[in-house]
């Protein structure tokens, strides 16, 4: 706006010139440009609608990936679960390389939400995330999050005779490391205010493909650790996970149990999380997968139904 000022005031000082004003008073008016306040004039900032409108192809395409997600977790469909995971490391992961990160849960400590009208798609991957922890548990982990989607698709494609089953005992003290990293995370970012560590605790910078020679090898020994030993990364490190986990033993809509889950074991054994302790549901530990659910709608494998059946054979009989 600083050329609109002067060529005004030039326009003024030769008006008065040629109205017949002496020429100090067409000297005032030029040198007064640096008194003069435009900045009044200036264009306003853009409204959230045409912000949105702006981004609509990123929204649009956020929301189809949400829905998608949503649709395969609410209906329990394998198939559709492994889409999304596929979805979620392109779109998310190569695509958009921005994911939720512990960055945004120290942010928030101090009032610094990632909540922006410049960047709705992400925003509202940031509410999506949240929502759906308070709701359900950690379905973001389980589906939406880019860098545990490509361990669960290592997961589906390393032959099962590699991955190693991690004791009981180890996997409940394990569990406890990736809580420490968070407090340790959350205390040296309040007495720093420097996050610049986030690199060296979360592997989310991979889809990037910006960073050091160290980082990178310490990425090669995590996926490759990952191959023997499931969601590696996730189960036991994660310090996200372990914010929205703490969230998630609150949530509203828990998973159904029979009164016959007290006595069977089958879920816990299925359970690729180890979030299934002595019959009983962790819930900050659970990323809502779907494996126990399925077991337990199946009719033909959850003793609950065959022992029904079985009570009712017995009845007609």
């Amino acid at each position: 706006m600083n050329w609109i000022k002067r060529l005004w005031l030039r326009i003024s000082a030769g008006f008065s010139v040629l109205l017949g004003f002496n020429a100090s008073f067409a000297q005032d008016l030029t040198e007064a440009e640096g008194s003069w306040n435009f900045d009044d004039f200036e264009e306003a900032d853009p409204t959230l609608l045409e912000l949105a409108v702006d981004q609509a192809p990123d929204i649009l395409l956020f929301s189809a990936f949400a829905t998608l997600a949503m649709v395969s977790f609410l209906r329990k469909s394998v198939p559709l679960k492994y889409v999304t995971l596929v979805f979620s490391v392109v779109y998310l992961g190569i695509y958009h390389s921005h994911l939720v990160s512990i960055t945004n849960v120290l942010g928030s400590l101090t009032g610094t939400l990632p909540l922006h009208a410049e960047t709705i798609g992400f925003s509202l991957l940031v509410i999506f995330a949240v929502v759906t922890t308070v709701l359900w548990g950690r379905v973001y982990c389980g589906r939406i999050c880019a860098f545990g989607a490509l361990t669960q698709l290592i997961d589906a494609i390393v032959p099962s005779r590699f991955q190693l089953k991690v004791p009981p005992t180890l996997e409940r003290r394990a569990g406890y490391i990736k809580y420490i990293i968070l407090f340790g995370a959350i205390g040296y970012y309040l007495i720093t205010h420097e996050n610049g560590f986030y690199r060296y605790i979360e592997p989310f910078w991979m889809f990037s493909f910006e960073a050091s020679t160290v980082l990178w090898i310490g990425l090669g020994v995590l996926l490759v650790a990952s191959i023997f030993v499931r969601n590696l990364y996730c189960r036991f490190l994660c310090p996200l996970g372990a914010a929205l986990g703490l969230v998630s033993a609150l949530s509203m809509f828990k998973i159904k149990r029979w009164s016959e889950c007290s006595t069977c074991a089958l879920c816990e054994n299925a359970c690729e999380w180890g979030a299934i302790r002595e019959r009983k549901i962790i819930m900050p530990e659970c990323v809502r997968c779907d494996e126990c659910e399925i077991l337990y709608d199946s009719k033909t494998k959850c003793p609950h139904w065959l022992l029904d059946a079985k009570r009712k054979r017995l009845r007609n009989s």
